[in-house]
């Protein structure tokens, strides 16, 4: 079946399976970013942003996107280099196999909170699971990059 979709800004006509998940139509576009982990939506990998909201693409038919902005990591450099590099000064950057994923992720909650709390943090960024840190790190990075210390 073929489908439209706006990834990163630009028109993508492709042919897709009808059950086809977006990790794997975005996989299959170059969107090396967007990893496969659990394949259940519960570890944030495979986060992306849709409409400016942080979405599981390994839970999401990739026909259900058509009509929506679809953005990935290699469609915001700019600003996913400035919170990767207060990431890195706060020691918090471990392996990275998570960061995509979580980077997105505190990106949507920038243009989405204003001024959260720890809690709040906490909350939205439940299902993005780190292996190699402990949070704290993390938790002061998005602080840092929320301009809340």
């Amino acid at each position: 079946m073929f489908v439209e979709l706006k990834i990163n800004g630009k028109i993508k006509k492709i042919d897709i399976k009808p059950d086809e998940c977006l990790v794997d139509t975005l996989r299959n576009l170059g969107n090396l970013s967007v990893k496969r982990g659990c394949n259940t939506g519960n570890c944030g990998l495979c986060s992306v942003l849709i409409n400016k909201k942080p979405v599981l693409s390994c839970a999401m038919l990739t026909v259900r996107a058509v009509g929506s902005e679809i953005v990935t990591i290699e469609g915001m450099e700019e600003e996913v280099a400035k919170f990767a590099d207060i990431l890195a000064s706060q020691g918090a950057e471990q392996c990275g196999f998570c960061s995509p994923g979580f980077i997105l992720t505190v990106i949507a909650m920038k243009n989405e909170l204003q001024n959260p709390t720890d809690e709040e943090i906490k909350h939205y960024l439940t299902g993005n699971l780190c292996r190699c840190t402990g949070y704290m790190g993390q938790l002061r990075a998005i602080k840092t990059y929320l301009g809340g210390e």
